[in-house]
């Protein structure tokens, strides 16, 4: 027995060591941080579920994506169920992140995925409040002029200490008062909240500084909101599309820490166009087709909601054609945090690994002074380039403008006719020498484009994000305007929406909406503030207006106030030096009136017309499309973020029941992540969070 006995253990033993020395197991945990001791030829794969930690609900599309070091290997979202797969995996050891819109950040470090072996990683993620990182006692000081001044007079010492000791801090001097009393230990802050100098504070601070300081060194243009408009003074609305998306995005971005943005920061065309609509494809022979819907309007039930979509033609990645792209890369000192930088040079080689041989990408950077990086290559030798974009650093101050004469310069000498020629600038848009000012730089820009070569501008980071600056250049440029601040932005950006970001199937695209005042009393067009012509400017081609990129939807709402039943449309208006009649179509017309569109082809001069007649047969809301109840509710959450005065009855419970009920096919999950944003913003207004 004992014979057997010792048989059966030797073998086993023997086993065990045949196993360990023909199995790289041990070295692959005593080299752990190194993942090129793992076995490279046999990918392996991460799986899980994501819930709330407190309810058990699952999460459905939040983002996951795994990093070595700085750099992120892969990315996916989960789905309806909370479920996520990362397949392929090479071997190695990896942190695994999930970051989502009012949950705590959750980061599991040194997870490790072995060869053939699926590794199961469940994620239980906790709701996260507004807690102050940063706290400091702002005083205020009245000036001579009896303005004020906020005065920051002490910092993170005080996040341990009782309300009643803050006054303690520093005694205030003659003609200076505390601010209102913050509970430093709570969750949340019962004051604003703001920074200055890029430190947090919280305290009252002079109207005029408000926005400065909640966005730190950040600036945004102020832009005054449309007003309603008399249709029989003024039948003439005209704007040029904008398919920017930035606005959104970097709006999100304040939300995820727990703020509202300042004001500025919103242009709620750009929230509505933020997303993709179900809108078919164009049929005849102009790259585009029109939609239009009449409803009512959810935020003021006496009026009227005119929804306006265009769709430009979809291009399957196969038939776009070659690129000659230059990446214009800012190594700036301001560039080197995790969000800018690192992150711009992860979506960056997404980009590359989408490409085809016969597109080019030359790398131009500038810091104290702008260089080519790489010149002009084929993307058949991705190696080279992935080598040059991920041996970049950031160092220096931001000579911009050379560097964007220096990419113009490198794009031109490389030219593909018929192709994509095209400049992509990423940037926080912090530009301090050289040619620095938007006038200089935008009429330098608005000199290029007329070679055919476009600017497309990719913004990253906080702190010192320059918001308006870059939307002038990508405007001015002929190109898109997004914000980058995650993997999952850049791969909307960069690869789901490639054809529209790459490629130009329509430029000066001008919409031009005609109102009939026998119907129409007064018209409001929401957003496109930085974007509204003169009504001359509609026929005058050499007026620059908006570009279409393939696979592109545009889409504008028009607040409309009609004459009652009982009332009758003005037939004339009477001023001392002129009058103004209708004729006889208008009166019989039961029309709200004719949107009309000009456009050129890419390489054209000329601009084509084409219009359309809107007729007066508004339908019930709960009857819309969803095309129509998900672009409403997206322009309420602007009304509300903005504080808009034509916000009217608008409220967060109206639009987040509206967008769900509306939400439709969303494969990548941007719909689901817009109602859980409206939901993170309505709990802090109810938390009695101050703009």
């Amino acid at each position: 027995m004992k014979k057997d006995s010792f048989s059966s253990s030797s073998i086993l033993l023997l086993l065990v060591f045949l196993f360990l020395i023909g199995n790289p197991l041990s070295a692959l945990y005593s080299n752990a941080n190194h993942p090129s001791h793992f076995d490279q030829t046999r990918p392996g794969s991460i799986r899980g579920v994501v819930t709330d930690i407190t309810t058990g609900e699952c999460i459905p599309f939040a983002p996951i994506y795994i990093k070595i070091g700085e750099k992120i290997i892969k990315s996916v979202t989960t789905n309806m169920e909370g479920e996520y797969m990362i397949n392929p995996v090479e071997p190695g050891k990896y942190d695994l992140y999930c970051l989502y819109v009012g949950y705590a950040d959750y980061i599991a470090r040194g997870v490790i995925i072995e060869a053939d072996m699926p590794r199961i990683e469940n994620i239980r993620m906790t709701v996260s409040s507004a807690v102050l990182q940063e706290i400091a006692i702002v005083w205020e000081a009245p000036l001579i002029d009896g303005t004020k001044t906020a005065k920051r007079v002490s910092g993170e010492e005080v996040m341990n200490m009782a309300v009643r000791d803050i006054n303690a801090i520093a005694a205030p001097t003659a003609g200076v008062t505390s601010s209102e009393e913050t509970d430093v230990r709570g969750s949340r802050a019962t004051t604003s909240i703001y920074f200055i100098d890029g430190v947090r504070v919280s305290g009252n601070i002079h109207p005029q500084d408000q926005n400065r300081a909640k966005a730190g060194n950040e600036s945004y243009e102020g832009l005054t909101e449309n007003a309603f408009q008399e249709a029989l003074s003024l039948p003439y609305s005209t704007f040029a599309i904008d398919v920017d998306a930035a606005s959104y995005s970097n709006s999100r971005r304040f939300l995820k820490r727990g703020q509202l943005q300042t004001k500025d920061a919103v242009r709620i065309e750009e929230f509505i166009n933020y997303f993709q609509y179900d809108y078919s494809d164009p049929t005849g022979k102009h790259p585009f087709s029109v939609h239009t819907e009449l409803s009512d309007c959810p935020w003021n039930k006496s009026n009227r909601l005119l929804h306006i979509g265009i769709q430009g033609k979809r291009m399957e990645q196969e038939a776009l054609p070659p690129s000659n792209l230059v990446f214009l890369i800012d190594v700036s000192g301001s560039m080197s945090s995790m969000d800018k930088l690192p992150l711009l040079k992860s979506a960056f080689s997404m980009l590359l690994n989408k490409l085809n041989a016969e597109d080019r990408i030359a790398i131009v950077v500038y810091a104290g002074a702008a260089g080519l990086v790489l010149p002009s290559t084929s993307c058949d030798k991705k190696e080279v380039i992935s080598q040059a974009l991920n041996s970049l650093n950031a160092g220096g101050s931001t000579a911009g403008g050379a560097g964007i004469q220096l990419a113009y310069q490198v794009a031109e000498e490389n030219k593909i006719k018929g192709g994509n020629n095209r400049i992509i600038l990423a940037t926080d848009g912090d530009f301090n020498v050289g040619i620095s000012s938007s006038q200089e730089l935008t009429q330098m820009i608005e000199v290029k484009r007329e070679s055919g070569i476009y600017l497309s501008v990719l913004g990253f980071g906080t702190g010192n994000y320059k918001d308006a600056q870059m939307e002038k250049l990508a405007n001015h440029g002929n190109g898109n305007f997004n914000y980058i601040d995650n993997m999952l932005e850049a791969e909307k950006v960069l690869i789901n929406e490639m054809g529209g970001t790459l490629v130009t199937i329509a430029k000066d695209v001008k919409i031009q909406m005609e109102f009939n005042p026998a119907v129409v009393k007064e018209y409001r067009l929401i957003g496109f503030e930085n974007r509204m012509l003169e009504k001359k400017d509609f026929e005058d081609d050499r007026k620059d207006a908006g570009e279409l990129g393939a696979g592109h939807s545009v889409t504008a709402l028009y607040e409309i106030v009609l004459f009652q039943s009982s009332e009758e449309g003005e037939e004339s208006s009477t001023t001392r030096y002129q009058s103004t009649v209708l004729n006889s179509k208008a009166l019989k017309a039961d029309e709200i009136g004719m949107v009309h569109f000009r456009y050129k082809k890419p390489d054209g001069g000329k601009s084509i017309l084409l219009e359309q007649a809107i007729e007066n047969q508004p339908i019930a809301l709960e009857a819309s499309s969803n095309n129509f109840r998900f672009s409403a509710a997206v322009a309420e959450f602007g009304l509300l973020i903005k504080d808009s005065e034509y916000k009217e009855d608008a409220n967060y419970e109206e639009l987040i029941g509206l967008a769900k009920g509306a939400r439709g096919e969303d494969p990548f999950g941007y719909r689901a992540e817009f109602i859980r944003l409206a939901e993170v913003a309505q709990g802090l207004q109810l938390v009695g969070y101050q703009d």
